[in-house]
């Protein structure tokens, strides 16, 4: 929903293209005129496209890249949480290798504990992104309507970094 990049991959429009597709596809059918019919094809081919590429995300250890072109980090919690569970996960594989109850039990705590934290801040960082997509959106719309080009432009960018954490967090259970 960036007003300033009418390029960009947006998922509520591919929506719109869609049914608008089935309205051509429905006329189509009722007047028998395969242009339209045609029409509404290639319509619909062209929104599926958009939709999923409004869904492109690249991910690499912390970092988040999506359609939108913005770059995200992961919350400290979600960084911090797979940190503990890759240390506790060492720390259950070293207690088992040599006999370590304490040591085994010890990583299987930092383990568990770690992955509440990754989850708190996969909760808080698809929140925070929806938050700022929509008050982004919002902005974006209200200052175009007053004519505030610089506000509009940072509500955008506001909206498509909240797009790239949600998108974050996605790629991260989609695993």
């Amino acid at each position: 929903m960036s007003g300033a990049d009418t390029n960009q991959p947006s998922t509520v429009k591919s929506y719109i293209d869609s049914g608008v597709a089935a309205v051509q596809s429905a006329v189509g059918s009722l007047t028998g005129n395969p242009a339209d019919k045609q029409a509404a094809d290639n319509r619909k081919a062209h929104a599926d496209l958009e939709h999923d590429a409004s869904h492109v995300s690249a991910k690499a250890g912390p970092f988040n890249l999506s359609s939108s072109g913005a770059a995200t980090i992961d919350n400290k919690n979600r960084r911090d949480g797979k940190a503990d569970q890759l240390i506790g996960s060492g720390k259950e594989f070293v207690g088992n290798a040599v006999g370590s109850d304490n040591l085994r039990r010890e990583g299987q705590q930092q383990n568990s504990e770690g992955q509440g934290k990754e989850a708190a801040g996969q909760v808080a960082d698809f929140a925070s992104g929806v938050a700022n997509r929509v008050t982004g959106a919002i902005g974006s719309v209200a200052s175009g309507i007053v004519g505030n080009k610089e506000a509009q432009t940072d509500f955008n960018t506001q909206h498509d970094k909240g797009k790239t954490s949600q998108r974050g967090v996605e790629a991260d259970l989609q695993k």
